[in-house]
C-alpha cells in the first residue's frame, strides 16, 4: 500500500508548486506527462529548503535546516520518509542518481543563514552553483532519461540557464533581499547608490548566460522542450521589464509579469514551438 502514500506524496508536491510559483507550476504543465511528477518532486524539496532560510524569521533556522538535511538522508537510506515532501525527492534522487547535486545545493542553502555579502566572483559563483545550477541539472537528468552521454552534451546549457534565472530573481527580489533579509549577491555593487551602469554590467551577465543556455533548449527532448522554452521565454520577457526599469526603482517594487502577459507568453510560446520557430 506505500504506492498510495507515494501518490499523497507527490500531491503534496504538487500543491507546493502551484501554491509558492505559478510560473513555474505553468511551465511544468507544458512538459510531457511522463516527466511532469519527478520535477514536481524536485521543486517541493527545494522550495521548502529555500522557505527555512528565507522566510522562517523568528524560529531557529539553522535547526529547521539540519533537521530537514538529516531527515533527507533517512529518507535516502530508508527509501520512506513520513515528510511527503522528502518521501517524493527520495525516489526521483534513487531513480536519476541526483545524490551528487543535492550536498551542494544544500550548502548554499546554509551559506544564506549566515552571509549576507558575496565580495568575491568565485564566492557569488559558487553560491549559484549550489542554489540554482544543480536544480538545473536534477531536472535535466530527468529531461533525458537519465542518458550519461546526453546529460554530459547539455549539462553546460543547463547550468546557464539555472545561473541566468537564479540572477533574473536576484534582480526581481532585490529589495526583499537587500532591505529585509540584508543579502548582497552581486560582488562589488552598491545597490543603494545602483547606478545604470552597474544594471548595464549585470544583464549583460545574464544576456550571455541566456544565450549559451538557448543552444541546449534547442537540443532538449521532445518530452521536455516546450516545458523549458516556455520557462525561457517568461524569464526573457521579465529580464526585458528589468533592463527598462530605472536602478532606483529595483529598491521601490519587486518587479512582475503580470498573469495576463504570462498567458501571452505561454500562447507565442506554443505558437513559435508548434511551427518550429522557437528563438
Amino acid at each position: 500500500m506505500k504506492a498510495l502514500f507515494d501518490e499523497v506524496s507527490l500531491e503534496c508536491s504538487k500543491k507546493i508548486t502551484k501554491k509558492y510559483s505559478t510560473s513555474f507550476s505553468l511551465a511544468i504543465k507544458m512538459l510531457s506527462p511522463k516527466i511532469q511528477d519527478e520535477i514536481y518532486a524536485i521543486y517541493g524539496f527545494v522550495r521548502f529548503a529555500d522557505e527555512i532560510v528565507d522566510t522562517f524569521e523568528g524560529y531557529d533556522q539553522e535547526i529547521l535546516l539540519d533537521e530537514f538535511e538529516a531527515e533527507y538522508e533517512k529518507a535516502l537510506e530508508r527509501k520512506i520518509s513520513l515528510n511527503p515532501v522528502l518521501n517524493a525527492f527520495q525516489r526521483v534522487v534513487h531513480e536519476y542518481k541526483l545524490h551528487d547535486l543535492v550536498p551542494p545545493f544544500m550548502k548554499s542553502m546554509r551559506m544564506d543563514l549566515t552571509k549576507k555579502e558575496y565580495e568575491t566572483v568565485a564566492e557569488y559563483e559558487e553560491y549559484i552553483y549550489g542554489s540554482a545550477d544543480v536544480v538545473g541539472l536534477m531536472c535535466l537528468k530527468v529531461f533525458v532519461a537519465g542518458d550519461e552521454k546526453r546529460y554530459e552534451e547539455l549539462k553546460s546549457s543547463a547550468m546557464r540557464l539555472g545561473s541566468a534565472f537564479q540572477k533574473v530573481n536576484f534582480l526581481r527580489d532585490l529589495k526583499h533581499d537587500y532591505e529585509t533579509l540584508g543579502r548582497i549577491y552581486f560582488p562589488g555593487i552598491n545597490f543603494s547608490s545602483l547606478t545604470n551602469e552597474n544594471k548595464k554590467q549585470i544583464v549583460a551577465e545574464i544576456e550571455a548566460d541566456f544565450e549559451e543556455a538557448f543552444k541546449g533548449i534547442l537540443q532538449l527532448p521532445v518530452e521536455a522542450k516546450f516545458g523549458v522554452y516556455t520557462a525561457y521565454r517568461y524569464y526573457r520577457s521579465l529580464m526585458n521589464k528589468i533592463s527598462k526599469t530605472q536602478p532606483e526603482e529595483f529598491l521601490n517594487a519587486r518587479i512582475r509579469i503580470s498573469n495576463p502577459l504570462k498567458l501571452v507568453i505561454l500562447s507565442k510560446s506554443y505558437l513559435r514551438y508548434q511551427f518550429n520557430i522557437i528563438a
